[in-house]
């Protein structure tokens, strides 16, 4: 039983969908999963497992920002043998080629955290999906519109202090900034495990349109749908 989760060993399945809002995680389950049961709700970041297609599925909430996301990550990862985790979240789009509710597939993330500089004693390191998720997250979104492949940008400010600095990443390739990506892949990797984060624009930098919170929480289903394909058939 770890701390943060609480729950015990056998309750989380193999793959996890991984919304930042618990209440994304909870309306998740109600609306997608069968049978789906509480297995926490440890500071109200509830946690369930149910099936899906005939396939166990958990979901998680993690909470805002890399250091919340990290607890959650090192706990699944570590301590109930998570193989792996699909990031089903909001971003922000930085650039005119994404619309609100456009979906965007990480192949990588850019952070200005400190979390890797610290961990990497000042070395680069470049967290990236894993291919196969990534790939079949790709082949599940056929036939779908809005649907981008590329870098996004996991920010350790929502309220940026400096906002100019967004159209230099935008000018190397980044299409939206989120908060947690980077922390995911990275530890993912330490695990030798599958991770990929699967994000709706829920707003536009340039344009200055953007999604209720209720909005946010209960109509991102399409991201959902692609994440429970893909992490089906990679396994």
């Amino acid at each position: 039983m770890s701390t943060h989760i609480g729950a015990e060993r056998g309750d989380v399945a193999p793959l996890v969908l991984f919304p930042g809002d618990p209440l994304r995680a909870r309306w998740i389950a109600e609306t997608y999963l069968e049978d789906a049961r509480l297995y926490t709700e440890v500071r109200g970041m509830y946690g369930y497992t149910g099936t899906w297609q005939g396939h166990r599925v958990s979901v998680q909430g993690s909470g805002m920002g890399q250091p919340s996301l990290a607890i959650y990550v090192n706990e699944l990862l570590g301590e109930y043998d998570v193989q792996t985790i699909i990031r089903v979240g909001s971003c922000g789009a930085m650039t005119e080629r994404l619309a609100v509710r456009d979906i965007v597939l990480a192949s990588g993330a850019c952070t200005d955290s400190s979390m890797n500089r610290i961990r990497f004693e000042g070395l680069d390191y470049a967290p990236v999906a894993d291919f196969d998720l990534l790939h079949a997250a790709h082949d599940a979104s056929a036939g779908r519109s809005g649907v981008h492949v590329g870098l996004v940008y996991s920010s350790d400010s929502f309220y940026s202090s400096r906002p100019e600095l967004a159209q230099r990443l935008v000018d190397y390739g980044v299409l939206a900034v989120e908060m947690e990506a980077s922390a995911l892949y990275t530890l993912a990797a330490k695990f030798r495990r599958r991770a990929l984060a699967v994000c709706t624009v829920s707003d536009h930098l340039f344009t200055g349109e953007e999604t209720t919170a209720l909005e946010r929480e209960q109509t991102f289903g399409e991201m959902v749908e692609i994440a429970l394909a893909a992490g089906t058939a990679v396994g």
